[in-house]
């Protein structure tokens, strides 16, 4: 299968601006467990990630930013890492936040032009998280400046939008989500209300490529 190319902010790399394909590595498949079937329907067929042209100087700008939740006290593990450059599915890597609509937010500590966001929620299963949404934006509060980025909600149950991306199963690949054209902000909030295997929320990893 040939690999998806997608070529970002085509006019400034024209300009002739350094650019390279961006090739978000993927951590060993590691299923554990007794699957637990995936009953839902609509859901995203499974594709390696796309590749990315993108600025040189892009790099992983989430990598040790701060990390907070909607969620002060997860049940499991720690917010830190959201972002401490761990995705593998080793026990100790994710953390998980109570059942019901939550959030996760990073702090990029500057405004950066943001290119691609890949997120890794919990790999050691196969599984599909409801809800799925990320925005970003300059306001810490995200009540003004909200740019959503992806969406799977398809029945607006989150009061967020109705979504026009579909579920996906969780696996080691994560997903990656093109930003394009690419959108400058400050802040990173990902949403997600449990899912197909049960009602808690995890993350184990989440990556921004910007400048």
């Amino acid at each position: 299968m040939k690999k998806l190319l997608i070529v970002i902010s085509s006019l400034a790399l024209a300009c002739g601006l350094c650019a390279k394909t961006l090739k978000i590595e993927v951590p060993p498949a590691n299923l554990v467990g007794t699957p637990v079937p995936i009953k839902m329907t609509n859901l995203e067929p499974k594709a390696p990630n796309p590749e990315i042209e993108v600025p040189d100087d892009v790099t992983n700008v989430a990598l040790k930013k701060p990390v907070t939740s909607s969620d002060d006290f997860p049940l499991i593990g720690e917010l830190e890492y959201v972002t401490d450059g761990d995705k593998t599915a080793a026990e100790g890597t994710a953390v998980e936040l109570m059942n019901g609509l939550q959030w996760v937010q990073i702090d990029l500590e500057k405004e950066c032009e943001i290119y691609a966001i890949a997120m890794w929620h919990f790999h050691q299963q196969e599984r599909v998280y409801h809800d799925v949404i990320v925005q970003v934006s300059n306001d810490p509060e995200f009540l003004t400046g909200v740019t959503t980025v992806y969406n799977n909600d398809f029945d607006n149950s989150a009061k967020k939008g109705k979504g026009e991306n579909l579920p996906y199963i969780e696996t080691n690949n994560g997903k990656v989500i093109v930003v394009n054209p690419p959108v400058k902000a400050r802040y990173i909030r990902l949403f997600s209300n449990g899912n197909t295997t049960n009602d808690m929320n995890h993350y184990t990893e989440i990556e921004v490529y910007g400048k």
